[in-house]
Order: structure tokens, then sequence, then C-alpha cells
């Protein structure tokens, strides 16, 4: 008999973000306005019909700052003005006022772990003397000398490596030609570390976070939340750390059905799927940034109307990251341990247990994302022939997804993450089933992970090309039409026939069944529900079995049929179904089908 129990939740706000669907925007990949083939501002302006419809509460949008894009614009040169790329400052106006009349609420990103070398700061940090109040806004240090003694500083003060591979420092040459200090980058070298110990960065990102308040935004993604603070002393560290987009390590326990023990070799190395620090740093999660999210609430609360933060913080277990969404803190931080299940029953259900219990001990919501800018797009994960691996990008040399198959199961754990209560993350285009550009040439490349890593890391490319509008238009109408330019990443084929102009008001097509989803769940108040495990529930056979409200979800992630509970009715499914009588049908096919059940 599987455990039943559900953590109680203690009561969660009644604020907007509380149960909020949010949808992410790329701005480079999502519309371009302008036919330069880069997505911009105009192009978000032009699309929010469409996000309306879709049904979905807010959206957020990655960073549109001026940048010299060597990260996608997560490198930023001046946090209060808007790329030429993306627009202006005046089209972010527009668009805000014109999301706000829509009754869509505006997320915007802020990366405050580092800037872009060509931040002003930096520049005059350059141009400074080692100990000077400019070089004190970064983290400078000197450098170990090769031959203790020797004076020569030729070894990088510790051991730390780059999420993005090589090393986290970078030594400066000096104007006279002699080598300099070394300063952090945790990122790219083009990305320098602020250092959060010193109030003027304290006092210049509450300027920021004012500076977008005021224009009317209405919250924060905040990137890197868990890396703002470093350890005392910088002492040196042997581990790995990476991101979302995947990591090595020790491989998680696999409950797929009838699944036997692997052991995995060298080369499957990066299909691992596990903790993105192992073991902890100390770079990540230090305690210290706890104080900076409380003062950022004293901010915000200056302000009306519910303004919120979510954190981008990659920490186990689930009871650390509760910290971040304490009363006094944050308002959401992004659950990855669901999104980390992969396509796994039992691992699905200890996400939802541990999450649910987490968020409740500190009475914050849970949230729910399965895809985003830094992974490989959940329907070609799970297409994979374990679909629970998180590579760091696919090549036309790896592995290749089943995407029927794939698709069809991401279907299905979107069923079940729109009916859990809380608030729910969608990635652009999601809503149209894409996948991953598993084939993009090398040369199109442009994530500076495939380039610090010499190509042993794919990078996040795939999952950042441009959306397609229209597949009779060139760049499937990502730039409205027959004079705009090429996309500035390459489209797959396969997107001709999920774009969004070939799925609108098609019976049984992604786009209808997410507008249809999340219909039923703003109807329903599934956001604000409990989850009740039911009798049915059996991970251990692949199926996902709970009540939320007068709503039962049933999930076959198995390879045996399962009855459907009498008394209730399908409401809506993931997969085929008769469109005559939903009432007649008894069980919920094998592998890749949730029921959303009524009575």
């Amino acid at each position: 008999m599987p455990n039943l129990s559900v953590p109680v939740p203690r009561p969660v706000p009644s604020a907007w973000w509380a149960d909020a669907v949010v949808y992410q925007i790329y701005p480079r990949s999502f519309a371009d306005g302008n036919g330069d083939g880069m997505g911009d501002l105009r192009g978000v302006l032009l699309r929010l019909p469409y996000l309306e419809k879709l049904g979905v509460d807010a959206v957020w949008l990655s960073p549109f700052y001026k940048s010299p894009q060597a990260d996608g614009g997560y490198d930023v040169a001046d946090y209060r003005q808007v790329d030429p790329l993306f627009g202006t400052l005046a089209d972010f106006d527009a668009m805000l006022q014109e999301a706000h009349r829509r009754g869509l609420k505006v997320i915007v990103d802020l990366v405050p772990n580092h800037t872009s070398d060509e931040h002003t700061w930096f520049q005059a940090a350059l141009r400074a003397a080692p100990g000077s109040p400019e070089r004190e806004r970064y983290i400078f240090r000197d450098g170990k000398d090769e031959v203790p003694g020797s004076g020569d500083g030729r070894l990088a003060p510790n051991n730390w490596k780059s999420i993005f591979g090589g090393p986290a420092w970078t030594r400066l040459t000096n104007a006279d030609g002699s080598p300099g200090q070394w300063y952090l980058h945790l990122f790219d070298t083009r990305q320098p570390d602020l250092n959060w110990e010193n109030p003027e960065v304290q006092e210049e990102m509450r300027s920021v976070l004012r500076f977008w308040l005021d224009r009317g935004a209405d919250g924060f993604r905040v990137d890197v939340a868990h890396g703002l603070v470093k350890e005392a002393g910088l002492p040196d560290w042997d581990g790995a750390a990476a991101m979302v987009e995947g990591t090595t390590g020790p491989r998680r326990e696999s409950h797929l059905p009838g699944d036997a023990p692997h052991a995995h070799t060298d080369a499957e190395e990066p299909h691992r799927a596990v903790s993105p620090m192992y073991p902890p740093s100390p770079f990540f999660d230090q305690d210290g940034v706890h104080e900076i999210y409380r003062d950022w609430n004293r901010v915000l609360a200056e302000y009306g109307g519910d303004r919120m933060m979510v954190a981008e913080a990659w920490v186990e277990p689930a009871e650390r990251l509760a910290r971040y969404v304490r009363p006094d803190e944050m308002q959401q931080a992004f659950n990855f341990d669901f999104l980390l299940a992969g396509w796994d029953a039992g691992r699905m259900a200890d996400a939802i247990n541990a999450s649910l219990a987490a968020a409740a001990s500190v009475g914050a919501p849970c949230t729910w994302v399965l895809s985003n800018h830094d992974t490989v797009r959940h329907s070609t994960r799970f297409g994979l022939k374990d679909p629970t691996t998180f590579p760091k990008g696919i090549g036309a040399g790896d592995e290749q997804p089943d995407a029927a198959l794939g698709l069809a199961r991401a279907r299905a754990a979107t069923l079940v993450a729109l009916a859990l209560p809380g608030s729910a993350y969608l990635y652009q285009g999601e809503e149209l089933g894409l996948p991953e550009h598993t084939t993009l040439p090398d040369a199109a490349r442009q994530d500076p992970t495939f380039f610090r890593t010499q190509g042993a890391e794919i990078g996040r490319d795939g999952c950042r090309v441009p959306l397609p509008w229209a597949q009779g238009e060139p760049g499937f109408g990502f730039s409205g039409g027959d004079s705009g330019q090429a996309p500035w990443l390459p489209q797959p084929d396969s997107f001709g026939p999920l774009a969004a102009d070939q799925q609108d008001g098609e019976e049984g097509s992604t786009l209808e069944l997410y507008r249809a989803a999340l219909a039923f769940r703003s109807a329903r108040h599934l956001g604000r529900g409990t989850v009740e495990w039911t009798e049915e529930h059996a991970p251990d056979s692949g199926l996902l079995a709970f009540r939320n409200g007068d709503v039962i979800v049933l999930s076959n992630l198995g390879f045996a049929s399962a009855p459907v509970p009498n008394g209730y009715t399908v409401a809506l499914s993931s997969g085929p179904e008769p469109a005559s009588d939903r009432a007649a049908m008894r069980e919920v096919p094998v592998d890749c089908t949730v029921y959303l059940l009524e009575d």
C-alpha cells in the first residue's frame, strides 16, 4: 500500500502571485517586432493578445538590459537602460501598460551576482589601483606565488571552477604590461562577480529595484539568488557546480517500472541527473544571502500591489530552498526538484511531497516548472531512452529523442503540474509542444558554455531557438512577414507543423490543450487547493493519483492501463480520447496519459 500522507499546508498569502501561472519570455526568441531577426519588446507587445488568450496571469521577461550579449543579456552593462537590440525604455513602458490593460502582470529579470565587463563600474575598476574603492565593488585578489615568497602571484587565488567551464579567475594585465590582480567570475570571463560585502553594491541594487518598481514592474525574478555571498576567505573547493542544465556527480536512482540498475560509463557522464552542488560549495547558498533578501523585502513593501520576488536558487534539500521564501524574504522560489524528477512516477511523487512539506513549513506557495531557458526542453528530455536524464544540451552526434513519445509525455506532465496547488511557470513555446533543436550547427552556436568547454558541453542554444508563429512565412513568421531578416538562430523544420497558426483552434493540438488546462485550473481554483493522494496512487507501478478539491488527477507513467474511479468522468485528457462519450472511458491508457476527472 503506497504512502498516501501529504503535508498539511499552512495558509498561504492571498496575493495574485500565490497561484499565478507565469509565462517566461526570452526576448531574443519570442517575437521580432521590427524585422531585424532579433526578438524585441515591440514583438512582445504585439503578441500580448496571444498570451491573454492562452490564459496566463503574468509574464516574466528574461534580461533586456543594455548588454554586449556575451551571455544572452545576463551580462548587464546598464541596469537602467534597454539594449537597442530590444528597443527603448519607451517600448518597455508601452508594453507594460498594455500588459496591465489586459490583466497581465510583468516580472523583470534581475541579475545581481555579476555585471558585464563593460559596466562602468568594472571599467573604472580596471583603471584603478589594487585596494581602491573601485576595485572593492568586485572581488579582486592577488594571486598565489608559484614558488612561495617569489612574489609572482602566478597562481589563481583559489581552485574554483566557472559554472561555464574553465577557471573562475582571470588575471589582469597592468597598463605597463606587467601581470596584475585576479578577478572572480563564477560564469563567463565577461561577467565579473560583484562584492556583496560592499555597502555601495547593496545600495546600488536597492536603487535598481526602485527604478523598475517606479515604472510599474510587478516583481522580479532573481538570477543566481543563491550565489551572491561567498564564504569568508574564499577557501579552495574540489567539487563541481552547475546550473539547471545539468552537472556531474552520482546518478540519482531511477524508479521507472522494470528499470534495472545501470552502471553509467564516463561517456554517459553528461547525462546524469544529479544535485547541482556536489559537495556543498563555498560560493552557493551561504547564509548571508538571506539578509540581502530581507532588505529587498522591505524595499518592495514600500510599494503597493503585492509586488513579488521569485528566486532562482539551485539548492538542496527542499528545506534549504524554503529559507528563501520565509515571510520576510522572497515570495516564491523555483521548485527545481520537480523539474529534476523527470518522467518517473516515484521521483515525481517524492518531489511533490518534499516540495509541499518545505513550502508548508514557512507558509509559502509551491512553484512548479518543467522547462526554462537553461534546460533541454522537457518534450525532448522525456523522449530520451532514459527520460530522467538532464544533458547539458543535445547535438547532432548525441542520442536523438523519440519526438512523438517525448511530446506525449510532456503534455501529460504539464497537466500534472497545472493541477497542483501553488504557482506554475511555463517556458515560451512549450504550449506549442516545441522540441529542442538537437541538430543545430555548431557554427550557429552562441552559448559561452559551448566555447569555454571546447564543445564538451553543447550548451543552451537548442532551447532558445526563435518561436514559430506562421508555418508558411519565412522564419515561420518570427519576424512578421516576408520583409524580415532570418532569425538569429536557425529553426528546425520540425517547427513548421507546430507553428501557432497551425494549432490555433485545432482540436487536440498542444496549444488548445494548454488553453483548456489553464481555463480548467482557473475555474476550479486548483492553484488554491490541496493535494491528497488517492487509493489509486501506486508510483512503483507508474501511477500517480491525487485529489485537489473535487478533481482527481490520474497520471499513468507506467506500462499497464489503470481504472477510472467509479462516479468520475474525464474532464480533460493529455492524450487522444473519444470525442463522443467521455463518460464511457473507464481506463487510463498505458504510458504518457493524464486524466483530470470530475465527479
